[in-house]
């Protein structure tokens, strides 16, 4: 099992990957909210919109933009059963551990903190 800072390390090297950065306004909210709850929406929108072992919308249940968390499932290849299998090795159809879905939050709570010291992005 890789460490979430090689997970990141393995992201930054695809282009796609990597083009996905936190705006002003994601940073701005981020601030606003406080990490915390940024934190909370994260594990929400896993456990609802990841961790099922049936989505019936696979493949198109993250929005590209809107919300920062939702930017980082992106960036992170955590947007999708099918990017989780090919990042990963998730399977797809049984249901994420309880744990799964805590390394995937902290794997995007470790980028958000990346993005928000970087002042490159935005």
């Amino acid at each position: 099992m890789q460490t979430v800072e090689e997970a990141l390390l393995k992201l930054q090297r695809s282009s796609f990957r990597s083009s996905f950065h936190l705006k002003e306004k994601d940073k701005e909210y981020i601030k606003e909210k406080g990490m915390d709850t940024i934190r909370s929406h994260a594990e929400a929108f896993v456990e609802k919109r990841l961790a099922p072992a049936v989505i019936l919308n696979d493949g198109k249940q993250t929005p590209m933009k809107s919300h920062p968390v939702f930017i980082a499932q992106h960036a992170c290849a955590c947007c999708c059963r099918g990017c989780l299998y090919k990042w990963y090795k998730v399977k797809p159809g049984k249901e994420l551990s309880k744990e799964q879905q805590k390394k995937i939050v902290n794997l995007l709570m470790a980028w958000i903190e990346g993005e928000m010291k970087s002042e490159n992005s935005g």
